[in-house]
């Protein structure tokens, strides 16, 4: 590298912080070939906005200052007009911040537009205001975090009638990845292509003990995958629980509990190569009719247990943590030996055995109907076993393996929810 350096002009020198084609990841380069959009899909901090400004900046800028470039009308469409100026045009990464001096474009806010020295023109809109992009047309357009405009459809809509200029208009969209109809039917599209790259790409960018810090915070989670690696997670078809909801059943702050229950669903072997033991822990209060009790999902102990002792201990311990009054479990497989093996480990802590009589996608449903009707709530973040219940469907687990997580979330909502509602005469809900 110094070698090349020492090689160069002064001004070869000069310009090469403003040659992005040499410092840019391949992600955050336009793909060859004849397309209408590109889609740059990436997790938090991957580079994305810078790859929107310098892509702006290759549309509008010619061989000179003063040379017109291949886009003379740009669209610069964000959430909000704040969010377009504050992060496209203003951002660290954003367009003024990527323009060397000579070419810089001057900001004229009342118009909330850029004109360039050439006389190029981007113009800020909000997504949350579609009927502004009627009327004007452009030649090019910046979209960016799409995948959260609250009216997606008719501000993309509203968009593709006013890319109307030039030989071959295109647009960019930047944006972190959620299962949102418009992204999907956007990357469906045959004049669409894609890049794609993790938060981790852009590394060098980051502070040194950010990636680990939320790794390690939302590591096994659909939001890891969606918001660190950039991967658009949807829905499993006929799923219980969809994305939606979960993201709605959260609870920052606990109550006092009526109730805590461990539930097991335990492993038929044991070793590395074992199922997980299923092991998740539930408060509620039930205090008045059953129609206002709450429960709350507290934790996912679940584990690959080295032996039947080991994922005994494990409830154990996860009933000490929180004051449990008793472990539930399911006995169609293991029969006695669960009860036996919890009571090696300590023979007086209360238990009781259950009997599944319907599969497992049965016995889920009236659980997810808890969920709609907004009467359990995750208590923080629990990615893994929330995972596998975006994977359960009326008609069974489409995930791999078994979903030892879910069946055990359902041993202890059937315990504390629904098998004491029916007996106190609660029509609505059915018992497993």
């Amino acid at each position: 590298m110094t070698a090349f350096l020492d090689d160069l002009t002064p001004n070869a020198l000069a310009a090469l912080p403003w040659l992005f084609e040499f410092w840019a990841q391949p992600h955050q380069l336009a793909p060859a070939g004849d397309w209408r959009t590109w889609v740059c899909l990436g997790g938090r901090g991957a580079g994305k906005t810078r790859a929107g400004a310098e892509w702006v900046r290759t549309q509008v800028e010619g061989a000179r200052p003063l040379d017109a470039g291949c886009a003379r009308r740009v669209a610069l469409v964000a959430e909000t007009y704040d969010q377009a100026r504050d992060v496209m045009v203003f951002g660290d990464s954003g367009i003024m911040a990527c323009c060397p001096p000579d070419r810089k474009p001057a900001w004229e806010a009342t118009r909330r537009r850029l004109v360039w020295p050439n006389g190029a023109v981007a113009q800020c809109f909000s997504a949350s205001d579609p009927e502004a992009l009627r009327g004007p047309q452009f030649d090019a357009a910046w979209c960016d975090e799409l995948a959260k405009w609250p009216k997606a459809d008719a501000a993309w809509d509203m968009l593709q009638f006013a890319l109307r200029l030039g030989d071959a208009p295109r647009q960019l969209v930047t944006t972190t990845p959620r299962a949102q109809a418009t992204l999907k039917a956007i990357l469906r599209a045959p004049s669409t292509v894609l890049t794609h790259a993790a938060t981790e790409a852009n590394r060098a960018w980051l502070a040194p003990s950010f990636l680990e810090e939320i790794r390690a915070r939302y590591r096994g989670s659909h939001l890891e995958r969606q918001e660190l690696d950039g991967v658009l997670v949807e829905d499993t078809e006929g799923t219980l629980w969809p994305i939606a909801l979960l993201e709605r059943a959260r609870a920052e702050a606990l109550p006092v509990l009526s109730r805590v229950v461990v539930a097991v669903d335990p492993a038929v072997s044991a070793g590395v190569r074992s199922d997980l033991c299923g092991i998740v822990v539930v408060g509620a209060v039930t205090e008045g009719p059953p129609q206002d009790w709450r429960a709350y999902v507290l934790e996912d102990a679940s584990l690959r247990a080295s032996s039947p002792t080991a994922w005994a201990q494990a409830a154990l311990a996860a009933a000490a943590r929180y004051g449990a009054e008793r472990i539930v479990a399911e006995v169609n497989q293991g029969g006695n030996l669960v009860e036996q093996v919890l009571r090696q480990v300590d023979p007086l802590m209360p238990f009781r055995a259950l009997h599944a009589a319907r599969g497992k996608g049965a016995r889920a449903e009236p659980v997810a109907a808890l969920y709609e009707q907004g009467r359990v709530l995750h208590h923080g973040r629990l990615g893994a076993l929330e995972d596998q219940m975006m994977q359960m469907t009326a008609q069974g687990y489409r995930g791999q393996g078994s979903p030892d997580r879910v069946d055990a979330l359902v041993w202890a909502l059937h315990e504390l929810m629904l098998g004491p509602a029916a007996r106190v005469g609660q029509p609505k809900l059915r018992t497993l």
